[in-house]
């Protein structure tokens, strides 16, 4: 049996304006993809490349197993001691140093994000996109992705 056209409109209209997603718990907020000075692949030079995260809740979020990764391909996987605290915020390193719990170092030797365009994504251990940051200027050295 067909459906009545009102109850039709009716689910149509439900749907079609209901809200959208609450923001993520964690969320991209800056990703600083082109590192003062010259780009010569120094330790200091590469961690002045950084994407940052956000803890939004209230309660603190294990990131063991969680990702972030560029648009081609390079990854880096949080460890087992990485949580972010309630409403704190995490710093990811392109280069080498010494973990805290406000920064992580990816331990690389080399750049990892664009001059001029990219997209950082966060996932969680089951690979969910939880948030990303794009860009597509050459004309800044980093986007707010707030």
């Amino acid at each position: 049996m067909p459906l009545p056209l009102a109850l039709i409109a009716a689910l149509t209209a439900s749907t079609a304006f209901a809200p959208s997603s609450a923001a993520p718990a964690v969320q991209i907020t800056k990703v600083y993809y082109d590192s003062p000075g010259v780009d010569r692949r120094s330790n200091t030079s590469l961690n002045g490349e950084y994407v940052t995260i956000l803890n939004t809740t209230r309660r603190p979020v294990d990131l063991e197993q969680w990702t972030i990764k560029d648009k081609t391909g390079y990854t880096y996987t949080f460890g087992p001691d990485a949580v972010l605290g309630p409403g704190k915020k995490l710093t990811l390193r392109t280069g080498q140093g010494s973990d805290t719990p406000s920064t992580s170092y990816w331990g690389r030797r080399a750049y990892v994000w664009n001059n001029d365009k990219d997209i950082a994504y966060l996932r969680d251990p089951d690979g969910k996109l939880i948030d990303s940051c794009s860009y597509n200027s050459s004309r800044t050295d980093y986007r707010n992705c707030l």
